[in-house]
């Protein structure tokens, strides 16, 4: 049965009917339904701006700074032969490393001490090489780390001091000088019948350790380009990078040339130098486009995996078999006064132990990071095992990934 709606009339207006239909059921409600939706209007446009005005560095943006290196600011390797002293017994054996004994004549010599013929064989000194970098624009007394590494028998550096070593570049020149006490991380000890050592105490570093003697000629100023090299080749961030570049000049100053340079004309910058363009775009958030890799580590048994790994759908069976070769001999001693010798029997026992495994799993076709990952520790197998599925499934064409080995 059908309730009709009451309706009511009202009287008529300027001349004509008037007639207004309300349902009578609802009363006021309807005035407060028309604002409740004016306000979830207005909520959803002032929700709509703030996205708008989200910087672009929350969509995992990086700075160009960390994805390129500019043409011409790089370091330079410096390398050096030194000798540490002070040590607390730990040094070198003069016997066992006849170039510590050499080295530390020649310092003794050109301090004014002649020690020729001498025979003298202390403990407490050490031949190390020492390695630094130099790194761009390095000015005449400006100071750099160094890294000490021993290279004879010397136990531990704990506690010595690093003598004048002059560190050469790549060209046989002289760039700086190191000098000072070495930190060394880790411990060791020694016994008659035992030994325990902590971390790496053959190595150390020298904060601040070597003062800049020679800079490096470079102009920066004198270049009309300068090339953006991408430390990770790609066309795709390459692309990125000279559209990010060329919009905050507002015209065209980059050119990706491939797909791991791009060029920067600087006088298309109107820029005062080299150096006011590269300030003005090293700080430009790019969002890189990364290949699927998956890393694995065989020493660790480390894996890692890209976001943007992907595997097909593949059924997986692991297991292995275990053989145990046990060797049990036999003596066999001939009676007494008998003459004869005794004479020792093999007896071998060899067997093989199947390993139930894990049957045949499946793992399903991998649309995310995070459904690759279920699919592989469904298998229960650890990460050992993981690495050998790893490669098979890569072999079998099902791992939309560059798999790396290390």
């Amino acid at each position: 049965m059908t309730q009709s709606t009451p309706q009511v009339q009202t009287p008529m207006a300027a001349g004509r009917p008037a007639r207004v239909t309300r349902d009578m059921s609802q009363g006021a409600a309807l005035p407060e339904r028309r604002s409740a939706r004016r306000r979830g209007v207005l909520q959803f446009f002032v929700l709509a701006l703030m996205l708008l005005a989200l910087p672009t560095a929350a969509l995992s943006n990086v700075r160009l700074k960390d994805l390129v290196e500019f043409d011409g600011v790089r370091g330079n390797d410096l390398v050096g032969y030194g000798l540490i002293v002070g040590l607390n017994g730990t040094g070198d054996g003069i016997r066992n490393a006849p170039f510590t004994e050499d080295i530390m004549t020649g310092i003794l010599e050109r301090l004014g001490v002649n020690v020729t013929g001498e025979q003298f064989r202390p403990r407490n000194v050490a031949a190390v090489l020492v390695t630094a970098s130099l790194p761009p624009f390095a000015r005449t007394g400006s100071r750099i780390d160094v890294t000490v590494s021993a290279i004879g028998d010397a136990s531990s550096l704990l506690g010595g001091t690093l003598v004048m070593t002059p560190l050469n570049g790549a060209d046989g020149e002289i760039y700086a000088v190191a000098q000072g006490a070495v930190i060394a991380g880790g411990a060791a000890a020694r016994g008659d019948a035992a030994q325990v050592v902590q971390g790496v105490p053959t190595s150390g570093t020298i904060p601040g350790g070597a003062r800049v003697e020679r800079e490096v000629e470079f102009e920066l100023a004198s270049l009309r380009q300068v090339r953006l090299a991408l430390r990770e080749a790609d066309f795709t961030t390459a692309l990125r990078i000279e559209q990010v570049v060329n919009n905050h000049f507002g015209r065209a100053v980059a050119v990706m040339q491939d797909a791991g340079t791009v060029v920067l004309d600087i006088a298309a910058t109107r820029q005062p130098s080299a150096a006011h363009a590269l300030g003005q775009i090293e700080n430009l958030v790019v969002s890189p486009g990364r290949r699927a890799r998956v890393v694995v580590d065989q020493r660790s048994g480390t894996i890692v995996m890209g976001e943007d790994v992907r595997i097909s759908r593949v059924a997986v069976a692991q297991g292995g078999l275990t053989l145990r070769v046990e060797e049990t001999p036999l003596v066999v001693q001939p009676n007494p006064f008998a003459g004869g010798e005794t004479v020792v029997v093999p007896r071998t026992r060899a067997e093989i132990d199947p390993q139930p495994g894990t049957g045949l799993a499946e793992i399903p076709a991998g649309t995310s990071l995070a459904e690759i990952v279920a699919g592989l520790n469904a298998l229960g197998v650890g990460p050992r095992d993981m690495i050998d599925i790893l490669n098979t499934i890569n072999a079998a064409g099902a791992l939309h990934a560059e798999l790396v080995v290390r």
